[in-house]
């Protein structure tokens, strides 16, 4: 396409985003898992008006999510089997996410970021995004479920790219569900695990951890990576953690990880390192996220590495994964 149409689609990119965000809290999906249906016979049931809900249904249709089977009856496609409630991936937990509310008000109040270096969420909602979501419990485990769908493919990665083999006790600090500890235990039998995160964050974690066979090697801890971690451990993770936070945060949270640990202990960091140049990498679109919803930021190799030398940390090396992301390796000072 000519330079102008590129950019015009780039502007209309959010045309399809609500459209796919209206399919998921319709629950076509799931409405049309046991066969095809017309708009009139899922009007009633979604509480829709029947001609636009045809109109809308032939439009995902377009766009690969539906397929027609006659004039007036539509089916899953592939595509749209993904979007089914409880689907491999999370993609429709994390539709309604990234496409909800939450993220597109955040969104809204982009000038404002970029004018004052504030996070457009906290203008939008009057505080910070954990802090909102601390109060909103369904937003909350739709954000966890997010996290999951994302990042999924990383866990398998990163247990793959680092040998954990020679650790007895791996802490997950702010581990969420237990996605990443799951898929780390799952290739070392010998190693334990702890997760370390707020009650609100990982309530489901129990389910996950039962589910992935691991519940009986891991120990869930509450707490704020604020204020304490849990103590000797032989390596600590940090998965998309550092990130979510300004300098002065992540200095804090760092210098508890230090303190936790033992002499001869690692830090993991499980993020985005972002390129020198202008590849195109997924973490520089992350990086526009948490500049707007956060109010952190993805670093590049050099970044960490000034950051974690402010914190008594000496980055040893980056190790790339079969994924977006990297992992961080460091050692205390």
């Amino acid at each position: 396409m000519p330079p102008h149409a590129q950019l015009i689609q780039m502007a209309s990119a959010y045309w399809i985003s609500k459209l796919v965000y209206a399919a998921a809290r319709l629950d076509l999906a799931d409405r049309l898992a046991d066969g095809a249906k017309s708009a009139d016979e899922l009007a009633g049931p979604t509480e829709t008006h029947a001609p636009s809900l045809h109109r809308f249904m032939r439009t995902l249709a377009s766009l690969g999510v539906l397929t027609s089977v006659d004039d007036r009856r539509f089916a899953l496609t592939p595509l749209g089997e993904a979007l089914k409630t409880g689907a491999p991936g999370s993609a429709r937990s994390s539709v309604l996410s990234v496409a909800g509310p939450s993220f597109v008000l955040a969104f809204e109040e982009i000038m404002h970021s970029l004018k004052t270096g504030e996070t457009g969420f906290e203008e939008a909602f009057g505080m910070p995004v954990f802090d909102y979501f601390a109060q909103h419990a369904d937003e909350a485990s739709l954000f966890s479920e997010l996290m999951v769908g994302f990042h999924g493919g990383e866990t398998a990665a990163v247990a793959a790219a680092y040998d954990f083999s020679g650790f007895g006790t791996i802490v997950d600090v702010g581990g969420g569900t237990g996605n990443m500890l799951s898929a780390i235990l799952s290739h070392h039998e010998g190693t334990r695990g702890i997760l370390y995160d707020m009650p609100h964050v990982a309530r489901e974690a129990p389910a996950l951890l039962e589910r992935n066979g691991v519940a009986d090697r891991v120990t869930i801890e509450s707490g704020s990576f604020f204020e304490s971690v849990p103590e000797g451990g032989d390596a600590y993770i940090l998965s998309h953690i550092i990130h979510d936070w300004n300098e002065e945060q992540c200095l804090t949270i760092l210098g508890n990880v230090r303190r936790a640990m033992k002499p001869d202990g690692r830090l993991l960091i499980v993020e985005f390192v972002l390129p020198e140049d202008d590849t195109p990498h997924l973490g520089k679109l992350a990086d526009m996220v948490m500049l707007i919803v956060p109010g952190g930021q993805e670093r590049t190799a050099a970044e960490y590495d000034a950051l974690l030398s402010k914190a008594r940390f000496k980055m040893t090396r980056v190790i790339p994964t079969e994924s977006p992301v990297s992992i961080v390796e460091a050692v205390p000072l």
